[in-house]
């Protein structure tokens, strides 16, 4: 039955990076700690089948902010340039760039600043905040952009914009903009430094107004390497059996599956080399390597749910728990040894779309207007976002065709779900695209990479683990054909041709400008 109950008006949007759904104690895994996740869970709704748009950062928050897909916005892989204006930078850091051999902390912001200029990548696409400031909301943003250009307010962010530079690094050597300049923040956990700015926006919004405050997290994105967090988080795995994560060799599509052990740990992109060199040495085997990555994944993990739960104290102590909708959810899923994989959808190439990859998690709580303790089976998108949130808090808006999302906020509220009996969900990451469908003959998934690439078919209700490629089975030749034309009139209808990304020839290296990704 659904709850009457008053409209709540304050929008908190929490957002991780590379936190599969997997990846919390309240959906199952019992290695985990996350204390005040479980308590947010009890307090509301968990979606156990939420999806992001793309199972990478870039592309999947420029479709949580604009409500559209990559192939409508043109962010199709991680933004390795376009970040910053490098004239944004502090005397510093330029004096870094210009040396030869800098000092560590500065070598990963060189290599991702150095000559760079920043570019608007959703400019021309309203993004929820945008409307939500025109309708007399305080609208603030603290952490993680990398949509580009992260030394501009935009976005609908015009009354507090606390941004870091650059998308992933050093969590204790991050560039944030601080004084109109975009300057290092030694020596502070970035996530507790992102948890105080946005704490600050509440000690200073104008109280007058709603407000909607975006906290974006670079945790639990790499680096996982020991000292890379916070001691006393790291010491409550290293005696973890983490059987809650299959213990697997590199996938076959995994960079450097092909060579030794020595080869491949030298293949991890140009910032994950530096900071690993900063804290530790690169591990002498596979089982030494996941085991060290599994502690520090974790550990941000954790490191992170403390910080949301002084978030959800500050809330209680301000009396805005009912009055306000708190969102949690990460960008994209992540495998962490799941298939042999360590890393998102990029970690393989051809890049892969994973349950663990594309699944993140989804909780909604506001105490008196949700009820409480629920777990709403239906897949869901997070291109659905947009229009709940803006449903929810009751702002009406002019939806573009190229929006393929649609509120589900009256189930958030207490009314039954619908029986999905025809549910989907897409994804897409370049070339590749993601059809997902569950009805009465089971749930079931296509990737598609093209005529001539890699197509995969799982039947997810007989293999939830997706072990079994069944694309090649006669017996689903006729399911498999249908939802190849049903992916493919869905991707008609909402991809601007110009924007296409199954045009683009993205690799999962990173995105450099509006069409060319490094290879």
């Amino acid at each position: 039955m659904q709850q009457a109950a008053k409209q709540p008006k304050n929008i908190l949007f929490i957002l991780t990076d590379d936190q599969g759904a997997w990846a919390m104690h309240c959906a199952g895994n019992d290695d985990i700690h996350t204390p005040n996740l479980d308590r947010l869970a009890a307090s509301g709704v968990r979606c156990e089948n939420f999806y992001c748009v793309s199972p990478v950062c870039s592309p999947a928050r420029a479709s949580i902010l604009s409500g559209k897909i990559p192939s409508a916005h043109g962010v199709h892989d991680w933004l390795d340039k376009g970040q910053i204006d490098e004239s944004s930078c502090s005397d510093d850091l330029l004096e870094a760039f210009a040396m030869d051999d800098p000092p560590a902390d500065y070598r990963w912001p060189k290599h991702a600043l150095k000559g760079d200029r920043a570019i608007r990548y959703l400019d021309g696409h309203k993004t929820f905040p945008e409307v939500l400031r025109e309708n007399g909301y305080t609208c603030g943003i603290s952490g993680k952009w990398h949509i580009g250009a992260a030394d501009q307010v935009q976005a609908g962010f015009g009354d507090y914009w606390k941004t870091l530079a650059i998308g992933g690094g050093d969590y204790y050597f991050q560039v944030a903009l601080e004084d109109g300049k975009m300057r290092p923040i030694p020596g502070q956990y970035v996530t507790d430094y992102i948890t105080d700015n946005a704490l600050r926006f509440l000690d200073t919004r104008d109280t007058a107004k709603p407000f909607c405050l975006c906290v974006h997290y670079t945790a639990p994105h790499s680096p996982w390497s020991e000292g890379s967090h916070p001691e006393e988080y790291m010491a409550m795995y290293r005696d973890c059996p983490f059987d809650s994560i299959p213990e697997e060799p590199p996938h076959k599509w995994s960079p450097g599956a092909d060579k030794t052990w020595a080869e491949w740990s030298s293949v991890p992109h140009p910032g994950v080399r530096f900071i690993r060199a900063k804290y530790a040495p690169i591990r002498e085997t596979w089982s030494e390597y996941r085991k060290e990555s599994l502690t520090g994944y974790f550990a941000a993990v954790t490191a992170m749910d403390a910080a949301v739960g002084r978030l959800l104290d500050r809330l209680d102590q301000d009396g805005l728990t009912e009055d306000t909708l708190v969102v949690f959810t990460s960008d994209n899923g992540s495998n962490m040894g799941h298939h042999g994989i360590f890393g998102k959808g990029n970690g393989t190439y051809p890049v892969n779309m994973y349950q663990t990859s594309t699944c993140v998690p989804g909780i909604f709580s506001c105490p008196g207007t949700i009820p409480e303790g629920r777990v709403l089976p239906n897949l869901r998108s997070h291109y659905d976002l947009y229009e709940t949130l803006l449903d929810f808090v009751g702002i009406d808006f002019q939806k573009t065709d190229d929006m393929p999302g649609e509120s589900f906020a009256a189930e958030l509220r207490g009314a039954q779900p619908q029986t999905q009996s025809d549910a989907v969900v897409y994804d897409e990451y370049g070339k590749t695209r993601m059809i997902c469908t569950r009805g009465a003959d089971g749930f079931r998934k296509l990737v598609w990479r093209g005529e001539d690439g890699h197509a995969e078919f799982y039947d997810l209700t007989a293999d939830p683990g997706e072990r079994k490629n069944l694309i090649d089975d006669p017996a689903y030749a006729d399911t498999i054909a249908a939802m190849k034309a049903h992916l493919g009139d869905w991707f008609a209808h909402y991809v601007n041709p110009e924007l296409d990304g199954s045009k683009e020839d993205v690799r999962g290296k990173g995105q450099i400008d509006s069409h060319t990704f490094i290879h």
